[in-house]
């Protein structure tokens, strides 16, 4: 439990570590336009865990990989349209990040009490939080306040997201450029066992 711990602090240290292009962010920024956003995302996510538990470390893998390419944006999050290449099938994603449902349903249930003002990079920080807390891990305060991406990402989710079949060094090197250490980088790489 000691390595869960410590997994989600690093993923927590790392969404704020490549996340550079956020200011402002703020654990009240929905208190008056969207008040029970949180409660809302909290029911929606436990229900989605409650009915398969792997799903909590699919939406903590999932915050890491939008984290891990161009910061916490949601741009992950994007589907495939005319003028957008989407993130989601890029090799490092596809047929791997998993619970994109989840976090649409949450945002669902959003849009029906507060239309157009909780974000979808918002959404899914706290649902990382959400999944986490559920399993029995750590809870923190989201800071809030993202905004979501309106461009995706394929090329350098290609480029800058770990391969799995990249060898030590080059790991490294890949978290390195990130901010990141060693030992985070065997940390969040942990997230993959969690159930």
């Amino acid at each position: 439990m000691a390595t869960f711990h410590y997994f989600l602090l690093l993923l927590l240290i790392s969404s704020v570590a490549v996340n550079h292009t956020q200011a402002q962010l703020t654990t009240n920024f929905y208190a008056s336009s969207c008040p029970n956003a949180l409660s809302t995302i909290r029911t929606s996510i436990r229900t989605g865990i409650a009915r398969e538990r792997r799903m909590a470390a699919s939406l903590l893998r999932l915050h890491f990989h939008d984290c891990f390419v161009q910061g916490c944006d949601a741009s992950i999050l994007l589907d495939q349209s005319p003028t957008i290449t989407t993130e989601k099938t890029a090799p490092p994603n596809d047929k791997s990040a998993r619970g994109y449902q989840l976090i649409d349903a949450a945002k669902a249930q959003l849009e029906r009490i507060c239309p157009g003002v909780v974000s979808c990079a918002d959404v899914l920080a706290v649902a990382a939080k959400e999944a986490s807390a559920y399993v029995g891990g750590p809870a923190w305060d989201v800071k809030l306040g993202r905004r979501d991406s309106t461009a995706a990402f394929p090329d350098v989710a290609l480029t800058d997201l770990p391969f799995f079949k990249a060898d030590l060094q080059t790991l490294i090197d890949n978290f390195g450029a990130k901010g990141l250490s060693p030992r985070d980088m065997v940390a969040l790489s942990g997230a993959h066992t969690l159930e």
